[in-house]
């Protein structure tokens, strides 16, 4: 398979770009009333182009990814994992759990060391 099939295959181009900024508006849990707002249309005219009534123009599609804070390529070619798991942004788990358990280990001692102070306290009266 060459390079170029590999890649569409991969991440398909949407033919509804409409889909995917509901889908991203809704992760940031704005309403359409805040887009609206930040586009200067009204939310009639933004529900619009959630719904694919309205045909997106590149000027449109580049202030929308703006306030969505994503590239245009994201609302075109909507790739889930990258959206879900940002590998830049997500802590690596197993480090993650290493410091937990490191963190545990040493409150496990001061657990310890507390009891023990506190029967040479009750041992003393």
């Amino acid at each position: 398979m060459k390079t170029a099939d590999r890649n569409t295959t991969e991440m398909q181009p949407i033919k509804e770009p409409h889909i995917n900024i509901k889908r991203l508006r809704e992760l940031k849990n704005w309403s359409q009333e805040f887009m609206a707002d930040a586009l200067g249309i009204s939310t009639r005219a933004y529900s619009k182009i959630e719904a694919g009534e309205t045909q997106l123009s590149i000027k449109r599609l580049n202030e929308i990814s703006q306030i969505l804070q994503v590239n245009p390529i994201k609302i075109l070619v909507f790739d889930s994992q990258s959206i879900f798991s940002d590998k830049q942004n997500t802590p690596d788990s197993s480090k993650l759990i290493a410091q937990y358990e490191k963190t545990i280990r040493v409150l496990e001692e001061q657990i310890q060391l507390l009891k023990s102070l506190l029967n040479l306290s009750q041992n003393s009266v």
